[in-house]
């Protein structure tokens, strides 16, 4: 069987567990994913079977878009929800100065992979070292973003699509 499959990936699956579960349900031996979903993500992601692997190099690199809401004040172990809250504090901040400081992330920047990314450092993926405690250097990836947008606003709360 070759193709590529457009599965909306459910919370709580890794894009593994999707690979897998395709793998099983279609027998084929070879199937990818065209980049990675955190488990806790919901949305698309590209699997492709047999010869239509070859595809994933060319779509992997490719434009994405999120919808993501964040809860501001708020510090987790893994910077993410479903990490371990170290350190809350309030935050008060206008409407206006929140868009001010998306509007500073548009366009070309470095980041720094978390700790807690699929990543990989010398073949060991980096949240499995952070999880043995182990911290390694990451240098900054080049990361465009196209959009930014505020698309809700309820203090602490705010939801933004994301174009990268």
């Amino acid at each position: 069987m070759n193709g590529i499959l457009i599965v909306n990936k459910p919370a709580g699956w890794t894009s593994f567990d999707v690979v897998a579960k395709v793998r099983r349900l279609a027998k084929a031996r070879s199937v990818g994913h065209a980049g990675t979903l955190d488990p806790m993500a919901t949305g698309v992601l590209v699997i492709c079977l047999g010869q239509a692997v070859r595809m994933v190099e060319y779509l992997i690199g490719r434009d994405k878009a999120y919808r993501a809401t964040l809860l501001l004040g708020v510090e987790t172990d893994t910077y993410d929800a479903a990490g371990r809250v170290i350190a809350t504090r309030p935050v008060e901040v206008s409407e206006a100065a929140l868009r001010e400081a998306l509007h500073s992330f548009v366009g070309s920047i470095g980041q720094i992979p978390p700790m807690y990314s699929a990543i990989k450092h010398e073949g060991k993926k980096l949240y499995k070292l952070a999880r043995q405690g182990v911290e390694v250097e990451r240098a900054p990836r080049k990361v465009r973003v196209y959009s930014l947008n505020l698309i809700g606003f309820d203090p602490p709360s705010l939801t933004v699509d994301v174009h990268c």
